[in-house]
């Protein structure tokens, strides 16, 4: 196992832009045609009362477990978002055993719940595991230097130097501060900055003008790394997916 194909995207709950109609089932057939064997999904619903009485269509099981069906036989979910209606939250879907993971809540206020989903990957034939840690983070650009604080010292303090990582997300970071707070410290590139010179445009999906969403990666080149812009992923949801072939550093 050389080579990695990621994908992360905020799935906006399974709804399409405006909430106009349940995309739930149309994500899984895109996603399920990428293949990848890693998808970092945000604003995943777990659970959700009122929109299973409404919707004759809604999945029986959590939104997680019905995406990654028997593709990505391992699954972590990180419940962010509880309202009376149910939850929602992050989730990593792969391909290989998760031996290890957490949820660290980063959350700057009660209205708003955030997350770090941090997951220890057992990739066949590698030596270390590989780290991955999904984040979605806020909307005020003081919580966010706050957060990314947090994502750093999280990873300082439990990733080893020479443990691959990846850190995907929806940093909601249109002001594009991360790399300078995050990567630059930990030795980290973001895929589309390293192949294409600057982070992709990912929001809105019917006309992307905002870099919120990244690929932050360790221990990896870059092989590839794309932005699904066609109109079947801009009616999933009201962000862009992005994904990216890795291959792993020789050294590691």
């Amino acid at each position: 196992m050389k080579t990695l194909q990621v994908v992360t995207y905020n799935m906006h709950k399974g709804f399409s832009q405006f909430q106009r109609a349940l995309s739930v089932h149309d994500l899984k057939d895109r996603l399920q045609n990428l293949s990848a064997d890693l998808v970092f999904l945000q604003e995943v619903v777990g659970s959700h009362a009122r929109h299973a009485r409404r919707y004759g269509n809604w999945p029986v099981s959590p939104q997680y477990e019905f995406l990654a069906d028997q593709l990505w036989s391992a699954y972590a979910y990180g419940k962010n978002s509880v309202y009376d209606a149910g939850h929602h939250g992050n989730a990593i879907l792969s391909k290989y055993p998760i031996v290890n993971w957490a949820n660290e809540d980063i959350s700057m206020s009660r209205m708003e719940r955030r997350g770090l989903l941090h997951c220890e990957i057992e990739v066949p034939g590698w030596d270390r595991p590989l780290h991955c840690i999904n984040v979605h983070l806020g909307l005020f650009g003081h919580w966010r230097r706050r957060q990314l604080d947090l994502l750093r010292h999280r990873i300082e303090r439990l990733v080893p130097r020479y443990d691959p990582v990846i850190v995907c997300g929806d940093f909601n970071d249109w002001r594009l501060k991360a790399s300078r707070q995050l990567a630059h410290v930990l030795g980290m590139q973001e895929v589309f900055e390293n192949v294409h010179g600057r982070p992709a445009r990912t929001f809105p999906s019917m006309l992307p003008l905002l870099h919120l969403d990244r690929i932050y990666t360790r221990g990896f080149r870059v092989r590839l790394a794309h932005a699904h812009q066609d109109r079947r992923w801009a009616r999933i949801s009201d962000h862009i997916a992005l994904s990216a072939l890795l291959e792993r550093n020789e050294y590691q």
